[in-house]
């Protein structure tokens, strides 16, 4: 009798897929659509101007497809890398990319505000049905009200695969259950690395210590306080939600009628995260997020606020002073205050199936960077557009399989992917966009170059293409805090034309 090999096979994820509207050649909807323009414009000038007056018009078509249809790894036509270089020169010009606060500074109000999209944001705080404070940040520009989840997580190590994959399904119906939620648009889960300054350590052992212990243990639990810092880490998890700001009809609606709503929904919110592997999940207060935004921009506060915690005082910040004194962004970097950071987009999920551990190495601590935040952005879709928006893709991929006599093999790949995902919305799952901002802080200039050799290696490792967000550093570092902060709601270019270059 032949022996059968009965290990449980480990469990893979995978099947996610950028949407790309249909066009001849693979110049998607804006390409076809110029080149049909572009042949009534030569019909036009030919009639008009002769012969010579039609190639001047089609040279310039000719060019604008080529700028399309010329595209890197990252997938960036030379049209985007262009317009994004211009836009970049016009704020160096305007001397846009320069912030300066406070007393002495340039803006008006003489406080440390926050800079660039998050300088017109306002912080309250309210308390939920359980009696707990929660932070809520309003984007007056957008309309939009953002709560942050402070996570726990349980971590990975010593747990069986079969807990691992249970965590994973309930984080999925998380995401999808979040396109049942009333006027959500967006979440966000940031995962931030940073050095342990051993404050809570010495303030533990100090309180716990007994006066009458023998000599040999207060030595070693001294040795331990002294020793144990070094080389150690500090995780953090955090979620935010972003909400609209306006009913169903249209109409603004009040901070405060926001505030009574999000606090009565509020424990449902924290209570669905415990099945995921979040850990225990609570609401971020108001001077938790300002101090946790403080660092980000001033690393070198950890210390004096972890100090200050130590006494027992609290550093009573406001939302007017976690901004920096100074700020400025180049082409590749960011300078602020104390650091210097680089921040990274994701342009490429993994290609193929993935374990679940795929990002752990990506999101865990380095030697090389001083502070790491790694951010996944979600913006779920309700029922109806999810419907539509995997139909239209499963016509538009399969239009590109069959609109040749030789389909490419990844054509036919998209197409097979494609239909999966409409069957499987069919039966009921969840659609949601997704991407990656990670962003890396260093204390000195000479330590960039270590950093992004770090940062390259362990996006390997994750199997994902990372694009430092060049022209857009200031940007980049906001979006990867845990702000709720929507980027494409703050485009000036709409984000379908974006999408279709």
């Amino acid at each position: 009798m032949a022996a059968t090999d009965t290990a449980p096979r480990a469990r893979t994820y995978g099947n996610w897929r950028r949407p790309a509207s249909a066009g001849i050649a693979g110049m998607g909807a804006l390409g076809t659509g110029l080149m049909m323009g572009g042949l009534v414009m030569m019909i036009i000038a030919m009639m008009a101007g002769g012969m010579k007056a039609a190639i001047v018009v089609a040279v310039l078509v000719g060019v604008m497809l080529l700028m399309l249809m010329t595209k890197d790894k990252h997938g960036k036509s030379a049209l985007q890398r262009m317009s994004t270089r211009i836009g970049w020169q016009r704020a160096v010009m305007t001397k846009q990319n320069i912030y300066r606060s406070g007393p002495l500074g340039r803006t008006a109000w003489g406080k440390f505000q926050l800079p660039g999209l998050a300088a017109a944001s306002q912080l309250s705080e309210y308390q939920d049905s359980y009696g707990r404070p929660f932070a809520l940040l309003y984007y007056p520009s957008t309309r939009h009200f953002t709560i942050v989840i402070n996570a726990e997580p349980d971590g990975a190590s010593l747990v069986d695969e079969d807990q691992v994959d249970v965590w994973v399904a309930h984080w999925g119906q998380w995401l999808a259950s979040l396109g049942h939620e009333p006027g959500i648009i967006a979440a966000s889960v940031t995962v931030e690395s940073a050095p342990d300054t051993g404050t809570r350590l010495r303030r533990e052992v100090s309180h716990n210590m007994a006066a009458d212990s023998p000599a040999i243990a207060r030595a070693m639990l001294t040795e331990v306080v002294q020793s144990y810092p070094e080389g150690s880490a500090l995780v953090s998890a955090r979620v935010a939600l972003t909400f609209k700001g306006v009913d169903r009809n249209g109409k603004k609606r009040k901070e405060d009628d926001v505030g009574r709503e999000l606090a009565s929904r509020l424990p449902a919110l924290t209570q669905s995260l415990n099945s995921t592997g979040a850990g225990a999940a609570r609401p971020v207060t108001a001077q938790e997020l300002c101090e946790t935004v403080r660092i980000a921009y001033d690393p070198a506060s950890a210390v004096l606020i972890d100090e200050a915690r130590s006494q027992g005082m609290s550093p009573e910040l406001s939302w007017t002073d976690v901004g920096p004194a100074g700020a400025q962004a180049f082409w590749d970097k960011y300078r602020h205050d104390t650091a210097w950071s680089m921040s990274w987009m994701m342009t490429q999920a993994p290609r193929g199936e993935v374990f679940s551990s795929v990002l752990s190495q990506l999101v865990g601590p380095h030697p090389d960077v001083d502070r790491k935040r790694v951010t996944l952005l979600y913006r779920p879709l309700d029922a109806a557009t999810a419907a539509r928006m995997v139909e239209a893709d499963k016509r538009n991929a399969s239009f590109r399989a069959t609109s040749s006599a030789r389909p490419s093999a990844r054509s036919m790949a998209e197409a097979r992917a494609a239909d999966r995902t409409a069957q499987e919305e069919a039966r009921g799952a969840g659609l949601v966009n997704f991407g990656m901002v990670v962003t890396g802080t260093v204390m000195s200039a000479e330590q960039i170059p270590d950093m992004v050799a770090a940062i390259d290696n362990l996006g390997a490792t994750a199997r994902v293409l990372l694009r430092p967000a060049y022209g857009s550093q200031d940007s980049a570092f906001a979006a990867a805090l845990p702000l709720g902060l929507v980027m494409p709601s703050h485009l000036s270019v709409p984000a379908g034309l974006r999408e279709s270059l």
